[in-house]
């Protein structure tokens, strides 16, 4: 039974003595490497694939008549696809971890009208699901979009351009330059009551 017993002990102090001894494990690498901001994403990205699909069927009338503008060729609609392609992923993109808003220090652009960069930053930060839902919204309309590429559909790809107009708009109007939005709802409320 002393045996037994003093196998036990050794045993326990050896298993003791091997995990106390071992090495802490290194820090986990990040599974993102953010680099941009959301800022140079929307520089980068969003606005020129969104003005793309925007400007990329467009009726024109001028002196010289009616001007229609739309993809005809298969390598026309292979651009519009790839800038459709570029504004679904930035959506993913700009709802990574550990991205900010700008670059320390960075300002705003007009700060009469727009939050300051720490300003929205805060935010973004308070309720990360209405921004990760503005987001998706953003994400949704801009598949319209390549569903109507993919189907070569000049028409639809116009139409789906509002959705991605009113997805940014929706954002703006809370993160960008939310006291414009409290003014126009003011002149609405007063128009409402003449």
């Amino acid at each position: 039974m002393r045996t037994y017993l003093f196998l036990t002990l050794a045993s326990v102090s050896l298993f003791l003595g091997s995990s106390c001894n071992r090495q802490p494990e290194p820090p986990k690498q990040p599974e993102y490497r953010v680099t941009g901001t959301i800022k140079d994403l929307m520089d980068s990205m969003v606005d020129p694939s969104a003005d793309f699909l925007w400007d990329s069927v467009a009726t024109t009338v001028s002196a010289k008549g009616i001007e229609d503008k739309a993809p005809h060729t298969d390598a026309e609609w292979a651009e519009v696809r790839r800038r459709a392609i570029t504004l679904l992923e930035a959506t993913n993109l700009l709802l990574m971890p550990g991205r900010h808003v700008a670059k320390p220090g960075e300002k705003a652009d007009d700060p009469k009208v727009e939050l300051a960069p720490e300003q929205i930053e805060q935010l973004i930060n308070q309720d990360r699901k209405i921004w990760t839902d503005r987001a998706h919204a953003l994400h949704d309309s801009a598949m319209a979009s390549l569903k109507a590429i993919e189907a070569k559909n000049a028409e639809e790809l116009l139409n789906s351009g509002d959705g991605i107009d009113q997805a940014c708009e929706n954002c703006h109007l809370v993160y960008w330059y939310p006291d414009e939005a409290k003014k126009l709802k003011d002149v609405d409320k007063q128009q409402q009551k003449q």
